[in-house]
């Protein structure tokens, strides 16, 4: 008889379940999203989306926002923003002579930056300090952000007229890279129907068809976050991560045609994002240990955005995800 699999039925991850539970409700079609806006949150970590216009980007941070204790801001980045207008500055007032520092809209527990890349590099490079050491230093004063406080950013990969390139320091910064598609004929047809039928509520207020769960305190959050560093992995589990990411700085001993298709690969921030993302995805689904697939159901949303491929590697129209499909298959586990 096969051994059954630890469990874990805490009452952090009951909550957390039920979240992700209405959220699937009401983001249709999109259950990595769903998930990887969880293990961001789990994983105190940011989140850059990349996705067609009409997507539910913007619609699921603000469904998780309803289900969180905190608030929330939306921020439409454009070319004509300021970087103080994301962290604030030292406003004078007359009357007493001194300046007082006007917050921001990065002080607040969840962040949409929505089209960030079509704001300049120096408006992008004021989200550094804040989604690196959640703080904001303006002046000789450093200001500490609330918590949980967690980014989630989105490109349209379509237009790209007016759009600025996120520098390789910026990107390094998000947990995760997450690419989303359009639904399939089956969840379109669902996500027509829940579209009438939230147009009936917005008539009928009375109408209570949509019920919130609980929300989510920060106590269950910083809870669930202590449970998963308690996540077990053992050495080979951990060999494996480090070797996946060692793998992709210089594949040469997998394959000489990749090792040219790769300029640079994960840093050490791509080790650390790959353990808390492994855990937490283990986390989710009940189990009180880590193993090689969760690390390799993460590798791709971690990995996709810190490895830059070579300009042979563009001109022969391969992907990033292309190299880490090959990382994977090249990796012994074990």
């Amino acid at each position: 008889m096969p051994t059954a699999e630890p469990t874990i039925n805490s009452t952090a991850r009951r909550a957390f379940i039920a979240i992700q539970k209405h959220l699937q409700q009401k983001i249709i079609g999109q259950t990595d999203l769903v998930d990887r806006l969880l293990i961001a949150l789990l994983a105190n970590g940011h989140l850059l989306v990349e996705g067609a216009p009409g997507l539910a980007k913007t619609t699921a941070i603000k469904a998780l926002a309803e289900v969180i204790e905190g608030d929330f801001h939306r921020l439409q980045f454009t070319p004509d923003l300021l970087p103080g207008d994301l962290t604030g500055t030292d406003v004078y007032r007359p009357e007493t002579g001194e300046f007082i520092f006007q917050y921001g809209p990065l002080f607040h527990n969840l962040v949409l930056a929505d089209e960030i890349n079509r704001a300049p590099a120096k408006v992008q490079s004021a989200l550094l300090e804040a989604m690196g050491e959640q703080q904001i230093t303006v002046g000789k004063t450093t200001y500490p952000l609330p918590r949980p406080f967690l980014v989630m950013a989105t490109q349209n990969p379509i237009e790209q007229e007016g759009t600025y390139p996120l520098p390789e320091a910026q990107l390094d910064r998000f947990l995760m890279h997450v690419a989303i598609d359009y639904p399939d004929p089956e969840h379109e047809n669902a996500i027509l129907k829940l579209a009438r039928q939230q147009a009936k509520q917005a008539l009928n207020p009375q109408d209570k068809s949509f019920t919130l769960p609980d929300k989510l305190s920060n106590e269950i959050v910083n809870t669930a976050q202590q449970e998963i560093m308690n996540i077990h992995m053992t050495d080979s589990v951990q060999a494996y991560l480090i070797q996946l990411v060692l793998a992709s700085r210089d594949p040469s001993a997998y394959d000489k045609k990749l090792a040219q298709w790769v300029s640079y690969g994960g840093s050490p921030r791509a080790t650390i994002a790959l353990d808390s993302c492994s855990r937490a995805h283990a986390w989710l689904a009940g189990r009180d240990y880590v193993s090689p697939e969760d690390v390799q159901a993460v590798a791709f949303d971690v990995l996709r955005h810190r490895i830059i491929l070579s300009y042979e590697a563009e001109a022969d129209g391969i992907t990033a995800d292309k190299v880490i499909q090959a990382l994977i298959q090249y990796t012994p586990v074990g």
